[in-house]
């Protein structure tokens, strides 16, 4: 028994934490999910695999071996998205703070006067989303702080425009043109309307919820980018963060967008 625990090293225990790491990782990305059951069978197998590998049964250990073999392949074709999501997820959490703009960065002066714009932006998208609660207008609007989702622009119509509420405000009135889709915000412009955002049906969702929130949080769960929602139903602001989506008062949205850094 002895020699039992002298044979593990700290490397082993790593191994096994690291692992264990992993897999609660993927659990977490895959959870709200149809994929994680073909995950868990996926799993199963391998683990039967190894089992059967450890007895030597040579013949079902060849059979085993071989769909492993085609399995890596599909597993990359069926969880295309969510390996998406999570080299994503590792990019942002991990390498968010390198500024991409760095050199603009450098200047105080510069820095100085963009603080002051994403102040007034934010400003801006609370004015607008408030009055849109009020009016019942329904709206779906994209706020980035490091992407300009270029391939998503493209669905839709390029403004380029400045972030003022009352341009946010006619562009979802429901007999302008643009209001059927999603505006994207980006470094203090509003890049483009009506534009057609990603829609998972696999997500678990609330029935309270409908096709924009939805949209939303795939938008979310695809890109880790904040969506704010004005149901056209009741009102209600929302915002899908973090992989949640969640009904929030005008001043709690103010604090999420004040911690980005537009």
């Amino acid at each position: 028994m002895l020699a039992f625990f002298i044979s593990i090293r700290f490397i082993d225990i790593l191994d096994i934490l690291l692992v264990a790491f992993l897999l609660y990782q993927v659990f977490k990305l895959l959870k709200d999910s149809i994929t994680i059951y073909i995950f868990i069978g996926f799993f199963f197998i391998y683990l039967v695999w190894l089992i059967v590998k450890a007895l030597n049964m040579e013949m079902l250990s060849l059979i085993l071996g071989q769909f492993m073999g085609v399995g890596i392949i599909a597993l990359i074709v069926v969880f295309q998205q969510e390996l998406r999501r999570f080299l994503l997820m590792i990019g942002r959490k991990y390498f968010a703070n390198i500024n991409i703009h760095f050199i603009e960065d450098i200047i105080k002066a510069k820095s100085t006067i963009q603080s002051e714009q994403n102040h007034l932006t934010i400003n801006e998208i609370i004015k607008a989303v408030t009055e849109l609660a009020k009016t019942k207008t329904g709206a779906i609007i994209v706020v980035s702080d490091f992407l300009k989702l270029n391939n998503l622009i493209e669905t839709g119509v390029i403004l380029n425009a400045d972030v003022n509420h009352q341009t946010l405000i006619s562009i979802f009135f429901k007999n302008n043109p643009l209001h059927d889709g999603a505006v994207i915000i980006h470094r203090n412009k509003i890049l483009a309307a009506k534009v057609i955002l990603p829609i998972n049906n696999e997500i678990l969702l609330d029935e309270k919820y409908g096709t924009r929130h939805r949209s939303a949080l795939s938008m979310n769960m695809e890109t880790d980018i904040p969506v704010i929602v004005v149901s056209e139903e009741t009102g209600e602001i929302s915002i899908a963060n973090h992989e949640v989506i969640k009904k929030v008062s005008p001043k709690e949205l103010e604090e999420i967008l004040n911690k980005m850094n537009l």
